[in-house]
């Protein structure tokens, strides 16, 4: 890793805010043209003609495939979603008010015990291993909600995606085919995004040559927390609290006038709209159009008309995953784990990166304590 010099506080801000950690060929994040890419590939084309399978080949294999090597490795991928037997034992005696996030990072910790490439990190074994944690996170997921709604788990449907079979066996049902594409969009647009709190936290465990599962643990970890994951939730309890398009302006307005944050908008990164969030306010579009059901949809458009006439601050992706997850029958306790489902393969590919040329993640602190003070007894003490 890169060490940037740093002489004063503003050099070295709380945040590591623009500190250069790494370089990483994987994804750039373009806040001045508000632009996402993948290995040079932009975002908008690829939800328009990949799949969230090929753009997962492309993140670790650094290249787009060709059409029978892609064959082959699809094959991989539908024939390794059933979780362990031991998995479905452990979430079953998972106590019910354990939140799906808490389960997800314990049980994708112990997945690591009964995967033969557990402990070995060369490369073969790193990409089996990516592709296990990317088929079965979504199965973790889907068989843990059933089992709290008191349905057993299903097994995924052979020849079929991750976002078919993230839905059917969460939902019971073949999902529609729109359906289907609108997560598959979804998966794209979160795979990766480069430096963000988790993939950071995958690279910092990675980088002490542990294994991937715990390193994707700790990613799982850094996402719990309500300043990473979770934003698309509370842009759900803000729609539920305007309840109507008509009320958005009552809502908005005062918490700008007393500079609060409004869910779903503003990017640390992004200057302009997050190209994230023009895909998804496309395809929750659509969606809303196919079920019938727009209440929510009408809703985020009204907050975001009253946000750009009133602030210079953009919706991000968070914004218009909300009312697509909610569209498509999804439980708002699972937006966070979805997100985990599609950035597995973001911090996959970063923490094979990492190993490539591996050092440890060792940054320095500065000191603000107080100087150096002889001990002293009790007796002398204050």
């Amino acid at each position: 890793m890169k060490k940037q010099p740093s002489n004063t506080a503003e050099n070295n801000e709380a945040g590591l805010k623009d500190v250069v950690a790494c370089d990483s060929s994987i994804c750039l994040v373009d806040g001045a043209t508000c632009r996402l890419l993948y290995r040079g590939y932009d975002i908008v084309d690829l939800v328009e003609h990949s799949t969230f399978e090929e753009v997962a080949y492309l993140l670790w294999y650094g290249r787009l495939p060709g059409f029978i090597e892609f064959q082959a490795f699809l094959d991989g991928f539908t024939g390794c979603m059933k979780l362990p037997v031991e998995t479905v034992m452990i979430l079953r005696m998972f106590p019910h008010a354990a939140t799906p996030m808490e389960v997800l990072r314990t049980a994708v910790s112990s997945l690591g015990h009964w995967d033969p490439d557990s402990g070995n990190t060369r490369l073969d074994a790193s990409l089996r291993k990516a592709q296990r944690l990317t088929e079965r996170i979504p199965m973790i997921i889907a068989s843990h909600q059933r089992l709290r709604d008191a349905k057993e788990p299903l097994e995924p449907m052979s020849n079929n995606g991750i976002a078919f079979n993230f839905l059917y066996t969460l939902q019971g049902k073949e999902p529609d085919p729109i359906m289907v594409k609108a997560m598959d969009t979804a998966l794209i647009l979160h795979a990766d995004h480069e430096l963000n709190a988790s993939t950071f936290a995958a690279r910092v465990t990675a980088a002490t040559m542990t294994d991937i599962y715990s390193a994707v643990t700790s990613a799982i970890a850094a996402l719990k927390g309500p300043l990473h994951g979770g934003a698309n939730a509370e842009v759900m309890k803000m729609l539920d609290e305007i309840g109507s398009p008509k009320k958005a302006a009552d809502w908005v307005l005062p918490r700008l006038e007393k500079k609060l944050k409004v869910p779903g908008f503003g990017h640390r990164v992004y200057r302009c709209e997050d190209p994230r969030a023009t895909v998804l306010r496309k395809t929750v579009q659509e969606i809303t159009a196919f079920t019938g059901e727009s209440r929510y949809y009408d809703i985020a458009q009204a907050v975001e008309q009253v946000m750009l006439a009133h602030s210079k601050v953009f919706p991000n992706v968070d914004f218009y995953s909300a009312p697509l997850y909610h569209a498509m029958g999804i439980p708002v306790e699972l937006f966070t784990p979805i997100f985990a489902i599609s950035r597995t393969v973001g911090w996959t590919a970063h923490i094979m990166e990492q190993w490539k040329y591996n050092r440890l993640i060792r940054p320095t602190a500065r000191y603000t304590g107080p100087a150096l003070t002889p001990y002293m007894d009790f007796g002398s003490r204050a």
